[in-house]
Formats: C-alpha cells, structure tokens, sequence
C-alpha cells in the first residue's frame, strides 16, 4: 500500500512551523462538527494535533465527515495559527488546513473511549492492552522504562561491567517462592525451571574471571500475586568480585543518581543514609521504613518506665522473655473517640485485645483509660521520653517484642496516610543493613536463609555457626543489604560465601546434607572447589523503581504486557489448556482433581 509518509509527528508541530506544508499518520482521537467545519484530533505517541476541515473542501470533507474512532489517517494541509488556544497540549496554538485525507485503515468501535481519564475497568484495559497503549498515561510509563534502560546500559559499560546475558532454561533450585516449572520433551520426567533469578550463574561468571558482570533480566516466581508482583517481572542484576559491601554501594549509588538527574533533574546524595536492620526494626518497626513521615515518629521503649507499673497489662508483657511494652507519638492531631476506636479496631486485627492510649489535652490533663494504674512518676517518664506537648497523642502496645514493633510500625503508615503526613515531593533512599542471616520457622521447627544460602555472615558472628544455641543462631548477622525508597524495597543483595567450609556450615544449620546440597547446587559448590574470589552484589527491583519514577502505586502499568492478580493474561487468555498431543510428547498426563465426598 502506497501513502503519504509523515513529514512530523503529531505532538512536534509549534507556531514556528506557520505557513508549512506538513503531513501526519495517525488515530482519529475525537471529531466535532461546528457549523460545518469538522475539527479533528489526530493522535500518535508523540502527542495530539487538531485539523480543520471545511465543507468546500469536497473530497476530503466526505472522506472526514465518515470517519470514526480509532481509524488510522494520513493528512496533509498547511499549519496555521489556532483561533481558541488550547494551553493543555504543547500543539495547542496550532492546526492543520486540511487539503487531502487518506484512509489507510478503518477501525471497529473500540470497546472503550481511549482517554487518560478512562472510564474502563482494569479487566477490560488489560483484555485489550494494545487500546490501553495508546493512551498517553501508559505510553509515557514505556518510554520511561525504555529512557532508564538506555541510561542503566550506558552507566554499566562507563564503569567497566561486561553484560552477560544468563540462561532462561535452568536446573530448579527450590529455596523459596514455587518454580515455574517447564518439561522436557527430549528428556521425558524431567524439567527446566524458569530463574527465580540469575543468582547461582553470576557467582558462576565471578569464578569465571568476569569480575564486573550485569544483565537487565527477566525472573519467575511462582507466588501469591499483588499489586507490586508478577508472576514475571524485570531486575538489573549485577556482581562484582574482590569488593566489599561499600563498593557494592557505590556503584549502586551512581546509578540512581544518574537516573534521578536525567529523568527529574534531580540531584542525589553521593551517599545515601544508612541504617542497620536492628535500628530499622527498633526506631520504626520495619526493615523498609518511609522516611518521609514528617516529624520522623520513631517508636519509643518503655519497658524500663513501666516496669514496676501495677497494670497487669504491662506486668504480663514483662514477664515473659521477649516481652516488650512501646508506644509511638503522634503529633499535634485532634484524635476523637471515633478515631481511637477506629484505630483499636485496626489493632485488634493485628492479633492485640486493645490499643492503649495517654492523650495530652489542650488543658494540660491527660486522658486515658489508664491513668489510674500509672504513677505520676510514670506518666512523667513517659512524656518525658516521647517530649509530648499539649495535642500530642502517645499510642502504646505491649507483647512479644517483634510483634509490638511490627505492629507500631503499621500503625505508624497508618498515621501518615489516615492525617497526610508523608511528603510526597521528596525521595528518600536508605540502605538497610546486616540482616539476621537465619530465621526459626516455628512450625517446621528448623532454621531457614534470610536472604539465601549464599550470603557471607559478618566477620564476628562466623564462630556461631557451630552454635546449637537458637538465641545465638539468631544473633548472627549478615553482609546483607537492601536499599529501601520511599518505604519500598528495590534493592536486595549481599556479600557472598566464596568458602565451602562456611557455606558447609550454613547448609548443616538449614539442615540440607551433603547429598541434598549436591543435588540442588551440586554445579556451583564443584565451580567454588577452583579458586572462587570474595564477590558480592544485588539486584534491583526494576519494576517497582518505574513506578516510583512515574509516581504509581502499582507495577502493573510500567509494563506492557502484565498479569492480573491472578497471574493470567486476558490479552492472550493464558494461562491454557494444549493438546492432547502436546502432553503426550512430553510424557505428562493431567490428572482429574478429586471429587470431595
């Protein structure tokens, strides 16, 4: 098919351009008749563009007056100056006089008008993502991950990394979430398993001499979905070797400041803040906590002030080993009866029987249920310690130590969404640091990897690793770190174990034997028998750091393509069923679910 190609782009015209002799391809958006003249929008990804059309323009008037939503057109005219200004789209002071149309493509009535302000649930957007695209609020998202791409590719090849692309077909390596698995024709019984990440490869290529390795990659896990997760998503992985944890920051560091600078102009710390996971977990009851909250409202301990209180609730806290009684302070807010009940209510689902409460009246008094079981002595301690002033309201909970600050540290978010506390216009970022390397799994009653069962224990806490002793166990920390923004997580990694006495120990703690270890890992720990050098390194959140950029809360428009939260695409309707023959090739038969008696 023969047409007129494009001269401009639909968003590239200004009053610069009067008087020109233009052609544009693109969408019908919108068509309005006004007295005769027919005004169309014309849209690419680039922008929007209004043309004229008058009626003593026969050929071309009968041709637009047929036109449609979403019909694809090439038009040709003159650029003049726009009598009504629309200062919402950079074209705004300009339009076309139309001299010819063509048709190149007509278009059914899409099921949805394609606006920015769309109208159409999330199960329709997605069933007909390629409409959903052309909205400029999407577009926008792909150009940006596509910008980021491009300023990550030339970051890591200024700074000496290799790209390395790494294997999509894998050995399944089950040590945390599920595996997609996928069979084998050729070898019947047998399956690849899709990367949960290219973890054991890059610490492979670090045996391998390629000290500074990188890959924009694609990782699968098979897990319960949100609005932050797909079954498939995207990470900028990296490894390098002979370094520590600092230079694994550094390099980190650089990037996002040249990604902040050339996507907001926005100029980054050299070093971001850091903190250690115990700080985290104390001050704010998370391991990636927001600090933008304004008046940072940090949990306070107040076992030692209350020990001695006579409130049974405290004394049975205290009693037990764990035990904890702390509050959290929030500042200068009128919180009414409906409010705090509200707020129990919000507790009481987080497994507490009550939410305790001292309120400082405007009078000066302090209101409180308990009161009458608190001394002055304590009731002092406590204002004392939180610097309470007249309007402040201290919050407070008592049990099991990491659960009071979990909880604290939900009731906190809680504040600073329910009364608007965060500062949206700032991004702060904060290195989280040495994580437990193990956690006891009460119901298995047995150790697990924090992270996974490559991460070095710090320098000090090696000798426990011979322990038995659970609360020595659970002491030893780990060169294990994320890089929290704004409250999400979008870096996780960790100096590696390079030794096979230490990573034997590790593997006995978890509880694999030798036979077990050498059937899932088996190829790395014979790689580590040839010189493996001390290596470290992370892997970045992809997705979530589009959505911070583009300031969404979801993930699922940063990427073309997404699953629901079911992990289906009803673009494609997959998930689906496949012929009989094609699971005979691969030896599978499906089986019938049991019918429930």
């Amino acid at each position: 098919m023969i047409f007129k190609k494009r001269t401009h782009t639909c968003g590239e015209l200004r009053l610069t351009d009067i008087n020109s002799q233009i052609t544009l391809n693109g969408w019908v958006s919108k068509k309005r008749d006004l007295g005769g003249l027919l005004f169309i929008d014309i849209r690419d990804r680039y922008g929007l563009t209004q043309i004229k059309i008058a009626p003593e323009n026969t050929e071309a008037y009968t041709k637009a007056i047929k036109l449609g939503q979403e019909f694809v057109i090439s038009v040709s005219g003159k650029v003049i100056k726009r009598e009504s200004i629309n200062k919402n789209i950079p074209t705004g002071e300009i339009e076309i006089e139309v001299s010819e149309i063509e048709v190149l493509n007509e278009s059914e009535v899409p099921p949805f008008v394609i606006e920015e302000d769309v109208k159409a649930s999330d199960e329709l957007r997605l069933k007909y993502r390629y409409l959903d695209i052309r909205r400029k609020n999407i577009s926008d998202n792909l150009i940006l991950r596509s910008k980021v791409s491009h300023i990550v590719h030339r970051y890591f090849e200024k700074n000496n990394f290799v790209e390395i692309e790494t294997p999509v077909l894998m050995k399944s390596t089950p040590e945390g979430a599920r595996d997609y698995l996928v069979p084998s024709r050729v070898h019947k019984g047998k399956f690849y398993a899709l990367p949960q990440s290219p973890q054991i490869y890059k610490q492979i290529l670090m045996v391998s001499g390629m000290d500074r390795y990188v890959q924009i990659c694609k990782c699968f896990r098979d897990e319960d979905l949100r609005a932050d997760r797909q079954p498939e998503f995207t990470q900028i992985d990296l490894e390098m070797s002979f370094v520590t944890q600092d230079d694994v920051f550094e390099i980190l560091e650089g990037m996002f400041g040249e990604i902040w600078k050339e996507v907001k102009g926005i100029e980054l710390p050299v070093k971001f803040r850091r903190m250690t996971y115990d700080e985290a977990m104390k001050n704010y009851g998370s391991d990636k906590p927001d600090l933008r909250i304004r008046g940072d409202m940090k949990i306070e301990n107040l076992s030692e002030i209350v020990k001695n209180s006579e409130f049974k609730v405290f004394q049975d806290a205290l009693s037990v080993k764990a035990g904890v009684v702390a509050g959290i302070k929030l500042s200068g807010k009128e919180v009414t009866r409906k409010i705090i009940d509200s707020l129990t209510d919000f507790i009481k689902k987080l497994g507490f029987g009550g939410l305790g409460y001292l309120k400082y009246n405007s009078d000066g008094t302090v209101q409180s249920p308990m009161t009458k079981f608190l001394t002055e002595e304590i009731l002092t301690g406590i204002k004392e310690l939180f610097k309470a002033e007249n309007g402040d309201t201290v919050f407070i909970l008592s049990g099991e130590n990491l659960k009071v600050l979990q909880s604290l540290g939900s009731l906190r978010l809680k504040f600073a969404e329910d009364f608007k506390l965060t500062d949206e216009t700032i991004y702060e970022f904060l290195w989280v640091t040495d994580f437990p390397l193990f956690h006891y799994d009460e119901e298995e009653k047995r150790f697990f990897a924090e992270h996974h069962v490559f991460t070095m224990p710090k320098d000090e806490y090696i000798k426990f690793l011979d322990s038995r002793d659970k609360d020595e166990v659970e002491s030893i920390r780990a060169n294990c770190y994320d890089l929290v923004l704004n409250g999400h997580e979008i870096t996780s990694g960790s100096i590696r174990i390079h030794k096979p006495d230490i990573q034997k120990k590790v593997f006995d703690m978890i509880g694999l034997t030798d036979e077990e270890a050498k059937m899932k890992f088996g190829f790395i720990l014979e790689a580590f028998r040839y010189g493996a050098p001390p290596h470290g390194g992370a892997a970045v959140g992809y997705d979530r750091v589009i959505a911070i950029l583009a300031g969404l809360k979801s993930i699922t428009d940063t990427i073309a393509f997404p699953k629901t939260l079911r992990a289906t695409s009803l673009m494609d309707e997959c998930p689906s069923e496949v012929s009989g023959i094609q699971l005979e090739e691969l030896g599978i038969e499906i089986s019938k679910p049991a019918v429930k008696q």
